[in-house]
Parts: structure tokens; C-alpha cells; sequence
């Protein structure tokens, strides 16, 4: 009795379902220009208002 032999990659419909699936959504990367210019505002605004502070 002989055996049929497996293909390891699966059948062709299953590979064709693999072939029509849309390639997972990457997230998005985190703006690092939008951090540092909210960080380097931060500290702008606390030096103009410790500079004001000390005016008065």
C-alpha cells in the first residue's frame, strides 16, 4: 500500500487563500519630531514664565 505524499506547503487553495489575505496593518510609528517639539515648547513656555516671575 503506498502512501501519498504531503506536501508540506499545503494545497493550492489553501495557498491561494494564504496569497488573497491582505498583509497585516503596521501601526503606525510614533512621531518623534511631535514629541520633541511639544517637549522643547514645554520648557520655552516654564522659562518665559519663571522669567516673568522673577521680573516681578
Amino acid at each position: 500500500m503506498s502512501e501519498t505524499p504531503n506536501d508540506p506547503a499545503g494545497t493550492t487553495h489553501q495557498f491561494q487563500n494564504f496569497a488573497a489575505q491582505r498583509p497585516a496593518e503596521k501601526s503606525k510609528p510614533v512621531n518623534v519630531g511631535l514629541i520633541v517639539g511639544a517637549v522643547v515648547a514645554v520648557a520655552l513656555l516654564a522659562i518665559v514664565v519663571i522669567a516673568v516671575a522673577r521680573m516681578l
